[in-house]
């Protein structure tokens, strides 16, 4: 299983396609009535959707899955009795699967048989999505609901957070201890530290600074940098995010400690810890259809 994308519905989806591709630094994949593709390098379609609304949410997070994994994801949801339904994706490379609401309203969807696309040789675009962050009321409830129903493994915990992950990849998302569901941030996969910190001067070029960063995490040790998009989402530069085996040690807060003062591995950057936590309360996540049977 890999995560895809993520799909928003915001105002002025042309604005926030804009600032993807000119200054972010990613290809327009394709429009389709109101929505806006946006890609990166990688074989998937597109990495973020754009539709145009007259509010800010977040309509699903995908992950794409084999026939095998869609059955045993129908049969889980099911028995745990989630709110579900059964989808024909819309979106660019189409696939067909389930859209799972969880306990705090996070809308993933699991899709088999999408499309790929022929990928692009270019060091300055995103290889693909590293992870989708969401902020959790409780956050250890959504670790130990995705581990049983969706086959995700909790890599570790930290004071701030519970990183999962579908594959090898250290986390494809992590739920936030903030006390309230929203998506928290978008992390855009670079193929390396040089990309990640061209990505932070090319931001820099039209006057914007990182929220946070650039700097090194403990959890997953990837390069990362952040800031507030325009249109209000926090997104990510990272990179080198870790590969771990199938028996790696849940890490738990202890493992995951600082020298005062710093955040980070390297400790080279402030945060701007007001301005992040507006974001990332801006998007929520919204169910648009109505709950049916998947069996």
């Amino acid at each position: 299983m890999k995560l895809r994308s993520i799909e928003l519905v915001l105002p002025k989806a042309s604005e926030a396609a804009t600032f993807l591709t000119d200054i972010w630094g990613t290809r327009l994949a394709g429009t389709l009535d109101q929505t806006f593709y946006i890609r990166g390098s990688g074989s998937f379609p597109y990495l973020v959707a754009l539709e145009e609304g007259d509010s800010s949410y977040v309509r699903s997070v995908t992950y794409v899955c084999s026939e095998a994994e869609l059955a045993q994801l129908h049969a889980n949801v099911s028995a745990r009795g989630l709110k579900a339904t059964n989808v024909v994706s819309e979106d660019l490379g189409g696939g067909a699967g389930i859209v799972v609401e969880l306990p705090e309203g996070e809308l993933f969807r699991f899709l088999a048989g999408s499309e790929e696309v022929e990928t692009i040789d270019d060091p300055d675009l995103p290889v693909k999505l590293t992870h989708v962050v969401c902020n959790s009321e409780d956050a250890e409830a959504s670790g130990h609901l995705v581990e049983e129903v969706l086959g995700f493994k909790v890599s570790d915990r930290t004071k701030g957070m519970v990183f999962v992950r579908c594959n090898a990849s250290h986390h494809s998302t992590a739920f936030a201890r903030a006390g309230f569901s929203s998506l928290n941030h978008i992390a855009f996969e670079m193929q390396d530290t040089d990309a990640v910190m061209r990505g932070v001067g090319r931001l820099r070029d039209h006057a914007f600074t990182p929220a946070w960063g650039p700097g090194r995490h403990g959890p997953g040790d990837n390069v990362f940098a952040y800031f507030i998009a325009p249109f209000g989402a926090v997104v990510e530069f990272s990179t080198a995010v870790e590969l771990v085996p199938e028996d790696y040690k849940t890490g738990s807060p202890e493992d995951w400690t600082w020298p005062e003062n710093r955040i980070d591995q390297w400790g080279l950057s402030d945060k701007d810890f007001d301005g992040l936590r507006k974001a990332e309360a801006r998007f929520r996540f919204r169910r648009t259809w109505a709950p049916q049977s998947i069996a």
